[in-house]
């Protein structure tokens, strides 16, 4: 007989679930997932991972087209799309398998099917509309993540009108698409298709794109775009489809007028929805719901004793960092280890892996003068380092956003190559909340693309030496 009864049942096996579910085990606590689809979640195995694999074939058929830059020749370079989509596949199923046996390795049990809360302690398990089984658990994690949103009248087809799942496996290379919306996941797959030799356009309805981004680095990361052949159309929005036999006609509204936009392929890459219904929330009335996300505290508490929520479920930023940062945060502050910090989301990195990347981390210019700071903000152009000349990589900028008062970075904010990868040094300052001296005193090793970090802080405080 499977034994039932646990100290933790966390529902949905993504990069929160399984975390949070491994965490539990390292601590003595009986646990099991369930988990209705694949473990790993949506960020393994058709979002971070499988994408970031795409991106990297995209990224070298780019270099191999501008070889000549480096003193390079290539003659008659072309790709497989098939083969492209399939070595994606391959990492993503590499990982999941990986997840499934960390989980094995930890005792964690695993529990195919879709998990319902039944009341105080009680989760039944189904699958196709079969009972799998009744749990119970003085414990028990919301981790269900959420799913692509969906406009009315605008619905993903699979065939001429793609989410990101369709995105991320053509069986074909389209010879032109257009992107409705430019956040992380809207402008990856225009840079995606934009490298691969597809005509791109991006419709967004805010004024510039990813909003979410400091202005100044979004204006840059815009302009980069456009230089590469893309075509942004911002303070727009798409009003009707008309589908044909192999394409789309789209009705792109802009200052009261309207442009007729005919291509192969539409991707709606419009936000998320999390996924709280059919969960049985109507059966723990202590949880409660703001615009569709679960109510936590900073140690992921929802109203109902006993009941947690992490991850995207809960609400914004939804990352995959933030989602396992939430389930280490709640399991150790379940199991009453001693030092757990409240999620403290000013200090979660975002990165979007576009060609030119762009990271950052805390609050904006713009949001930190509204917060009532006197700022000092630094800058520094890639073009001034040597490195990212000799990389071939002169186009980005890192800026800083100091607190003139305390010397407290508010945020930092990056584009150009590599940035998702520098990022974390800003992240780890703010975590330890360094001031601006503790930067300007650490030695940046040369010639590396980290030394901007060290000049942008200077710069803040008229220091800058190299440029």
């Amino acid at each position: 007989m499977t034994d039932t009864n646990f100290d933790v049942i966390v529902i949905g096996g993504g990069p929160g679930g399984y975390v949070a579910a491994i965490r539990a085990a390292q601590l003595g606590m009986k646990t099991c997932v369930v988990e209705a689809n694949h473990l790993g979640g949506i960020c393994l195995n058709w979002g971070c991972i499988p994408t970031k694999a795409l991106l990297r074939s995209a990224e070298i058929y780019h270099y191999i087209n501008h070889a000549e830059n480096f003193g390079l020749k290539v003659e008659g370079a072309s790709f497989d799309i098939k083969k492209v989509v399939e070595r994606s596949r391959g990492v993503a199923s590499q990982l999941s398998g990986g997840i499934g046996h960390l989980l094995k390795k930890n005792k964690v049990q695993v529990f195919d099917g879709f998990g319902k809360l039944m009341g105080k302690g009680k989760v039944a398990v189904a699958k196709d509309k079969k009972k799998v089984a009744d749990l119970t658990g003085k414990h028990i994690i919301i981790a269900t993540g959420a799913r692509a949103r969906v406009i009315p009248g605008m619905e993903p087809d699979g065939k001429l009108v793609w989410t990101y799942r369709e995105a991320m496996t053509p069986t074909e290379m389209p010879k032109s698409i257009l992107v409705v919306g430019s956040g992380a996941i809207g402008i990856e797959f225009a840079s995606f298709y934009r490298n691969m030799g597809a005509e791109v356009t991006v419709v967004e309805m805010m004024d510039r794109v990813m909003p979410v981004e400091d202005e100044e680095i979004s204006k840059f990361a815009q302009k980069q775009f456009e230089k590469q052949g893309m075509r942004i159309i911002t303070g727009a929005k798409t009003s009707k489809l008309d589908k044909g036999k192999d394409n789309v006609t789209v009705h792109v509204e802009k200052g009261g007028k309207t442009e007729k936009i005919t291509v192969d392929r539409v991707i709606m890459a419009v936000g998320i929805v999390a996924n709280t219904e059919e969960i049985g929330l109507e059966n723990v009335k202590g949880v409660k719901l703001d615009r569709g996300h679960i109510v936590t505290d900073g140690y992921m508490k929802t109203g109902e004793p006993g009941v947690y929520a992490i991850g995207d479920v809960c609400g914004a930023p939804w990352l995959a960092h933030k989602a396992s940062h939430e389930g280490v945060i709640c399991i150790e502050k379940i199991a009453g280890e001693k030092d757990v910090h409240p999620m403290n989301k000013s200090n979660i990195p975002g990165c979007t892996y576009c060609m030119p990347q762009v990271a950052s981390v805390g609050l904006t210019e713009a949001a930190a003068k509204e917060a009532g700071h006197k700022v000092k903000v630094g800058r520094f152009p890639f073009m001034g380092n040597g490195k990212a000349i000799a990389l071939g990589e002169p186009e980005g900028m890192v800026k800083t956003v100091f607190d003139e008062k305390t010397g407290e970075l508010l945020g930092a904010h990056m584009v150009g190559a590599e940035v998702t990868e520098m990022i974390q040094g800003y992240v780890v300052g703010k975590t330890a909340e360094l001031v601006e001296a503790d930067y300007m005193h650490t030695i940046f090793p040369h010639p590396t693309l980290s030394e901007m970090m060290h000049e942008s802080v200077l710069d803040a405080y008229g220091k800058v030496i190299h440029f």
